[in-house]
């Protein structure tokens, strides 16, 4: 039998599924968010930077449980869509989405800020000088010139999630084919001493990951290629 028939393809399905709802509703929320951090000057920026940061440091089980608490049904969030619209957000996959935009956001945030904030502070009044509003300059002007911060933020963001573990075991539980992600299949796998499975499962994480940073590595080298080039 071939190394991909020994596979149960639908927690990967299920983890990129996660991945790509999540990036979408990250890079609506976080684009002008990362923009207005970018250009503020404010004495509160940096403790807003640390909030945001937070989920890079805090241990995932950490952050998994006091989302749990907040979407579980005996807190008051939980409990009014429960009762009010019968949604349950703990152990579904709706609430994994939920989860897994507070621990991605700082990872689709960071990459956009740091482009925003190495733009030409010029080309930003200039556009402002022409009678273009905030909205239009970052649409018009900002974004298509951090092509690069733009491409790894969805990337890393993406990739990242699809590799969550303790948020998304904390949250949603081991439920197939609804929370049962690659991460715990893995875990699974290695619970039941069944190493053999689980290391193609790893494998194909692994490969995933090396790939998808090749990809922003090569994408950002070859950028600089065409911008030198054209310098």
């Amino acid at each position: 039998m071939a190394w991909w028939q020994q596979i149960e393809w639908s927690p990967f399905v299920l983890s990129f599924k996660l991945a790509g709802v999540t990036v979408a509703i990250l890079f609506v929320i976080a684009i002008p968010f990362a923009w207005r951090l970018s250009q503020s000057r404010s004495r509160f920026k940096p403790l807003l930077e640390a909030m945001t940061a937070l989920p890079i440091v805090l241990p995932p089980s950490v952050l998994g449980f006091y989302m749990l608490m907040l979407l579980s049904h005996n807190s008051a969030l939980g409990h009014f869509l429960e009762e009010s619209f019968n949604i349950k957000l703990a152990f579904s996959f709706t609430g994994l989405v939920i989860a897994s935009c507070f621990y991605s956001f700082p990872f689709m945030v960071q990459p956009l800020q740091s482009g925003f904030e190495s733009l030409n502070r010029h080309m930003i009044e200039a556009s402002y000088l022409a009678g273009k509003n905030m909205h239009t300059t970052l649409l018009k002007v900002a974004l298509p010139n951090i092509k690069p911060s733009l491409i790894t933020a969805l990337i890393i963001s993406f990739a990242h999630t699809v590799g969550e573990f303790g948020v998304v075991l904390m949250v949603g539980g081991n439920i197939p084919d609804k929370t049962r992600v690659a991460s715990v299949a893995i875990y699974d796998l290695v619970e039941v001493m069944d190493y053999d499975k689980a290391n193609l499962y790893a494998g194909v994480l692994l490969l995933f990951s090396f790939s998808v940073l090749v990809s922003v590595y090569w994408f950002n080298y070859r950028h600089k290629i065409r911008v030198g080039t054209v310098l």
